[in-house]
């Protein structure tokens, strides 16, 4: 984990470096055995394809924690961050051979009152953006 950050090291505009979560379908097995959604589309390409999807996908609030994932590492305090919310615009497929990669980014958007910030996250998986409007308010020490 990293050092925790202080307010005054960060500025509007202050960038987090980019990251590379790699997703695999043993990824999504463990992550439905701990959430409890075992929708087949999440592990089984035959019912993805079967509802229009072009293999099986990662589950949106798997997708959702690798953001917040992203922001508690770069903080290095998973209890700072304040609040945390994402629209999901595609989804991140995820086939059986070579999985996926979910990068994320961020950047510090705003200085509030009392330490904290907004960071606004990018999240791309191929050349799609799969995480839009994903902001993340953190205390900073």
């Amino acid at each position: 984990m990293a050092a925790t950050v202080k307010y005054a090291d960060v500025e509007v505009g202050t960038e987090l470096p980019l990251r590379t979560f790699p997703v695999d379908r043993a990824n999504l097995v463990q992550y439905a055995g701990a959430s409890g959604d075992f929708n087949p589309i999440h592990w089984r390409e035959s019912t993805a394809k079967a509802v229009g999807l072009p293999d099986v996908i990662a589950h949106g609030m798997y997708t959702m924690a690798q953001g917040g994932r992203f922001v508690t590492d770069w903080v290095g305090d998973p209890g700072a961050v304040v609040d945390y919310g994402v629209r999901f615009s595609s989804p991140v497929v995820v086939p059986d051979e070579g999985g996926a990669t979910l990068e994320i980014s961020g950047r510090v958007e705003e200085k509030l009152d009392d330490n904290k910030v907004v960071v606004a996250l990018t999240a791309r998986s191929g050349e799609q953006k799969v995480l839009t409007r994903a902001k993340a308010v953190v205390k900073l020490a």
